[in-house]
């Protein structure tokens, strides 16, 4: 497993997550954004971390019962209390929101281990307390029943797909007020580099059109705007 290096994260923490999925296009990923999922609480800082996973398969009346919280080796329970500080709780819940994946005491509790964040395909629950937390929560919608109801859970840290795109343990985790994106962990270090680049440009292109510079010529750029750019770039470090 490639570990995520701080200057990547660095990166990673100012780019946009439009601006990465342009250039993970660019290393032939398409399916890298998660549709449908939106984070709870909209002033809770960006999210950037290594994938912890967790899968969900659907309940069964005779096994999921509330007693089975009281088991230390249960998947959800135990998921909670190992993953890493850093690290972004990704959860397969088979995009069924009609049961939540978890809830506030459990997101807290992953807040207060220092996780990076908590993505689920799925809902959770006690969302007016989570849109309240500083900690990046992300779900397709608010879900009161508990996850017994609908979901089982089964693997830690094994290859999952949320929202469909597939997630392996390691890969980067990027999320921000547009949504959520998964990089390969072998990619990380040149994505980040290129995406930063990326943004420098953009903002340089940004800053053209709302002054009024037309688009041909600009984005994508040319010989000359990439020289004008340069020296943007050269007077805005100094």
């Amino acid at each position: 497993m490639t570990p995520l290096s701080e200057e990547a994260k660095a990166r990673l923490s100012n780019v946009s997550t439009a601006t990465l999925t342009t250039v993970l296009f660019k290393h032939g990923l398409k399916n890298t954004f998660l549709p449908g999922v939106h984070k709870i609480n909209p002033d809770a800082p960006r999210m950037v971390g290594p994938a912890y996973t967790l899968r969900y398969i659907p309940a069964r009346e005779d096994l999921d019962t509330l007693d089975v919280f009281q088991n230390w080796e249960h998947p959800q329970r135990k998921a909670v209390e190992e993953c890493p500080a850093g690290a972004v709780m990704m959860i397969d819940s088979r995009r069924n929101a009609n049961a939540a994946s978890a809830g506030s005491i459990l997101i807290s509790r992953l807040m207060v281990k220092g996780a990076a964040g908590i993505v689920t395909d799925g809902g959770f629950r006690d969302t007016p307390e989570l849109a309240a937390l500083d900690f990046p929560t992300y779900h397709s919608q608010p879900s009161a029943p508990t996850n017994l109801c609908l979901h089982h859970a089964v693997d830690i840290n094994q290859p999952i797909g949320c929202a469909e795109v597939p997630v392996y343990p390691g890969d980067t985790v990027v999320g921000d007020g547009e949504g959520v994106v998964v990089i390969p962990a072998h990619l990380t270090d040149a994505v980040a580099e290129e995406a930063a680049a990326m943004t420098d440009y953009e903002d340089f292109v940004t800053e053209r059109v709302l002054a009024g510079q037309r688009i041909f010529g600009l984005y994508p750029a040319s010989p000359e705007s990439r020289a004008e750019f340069e020296a943007w770039l050269a007077k805005r470090g100094s």
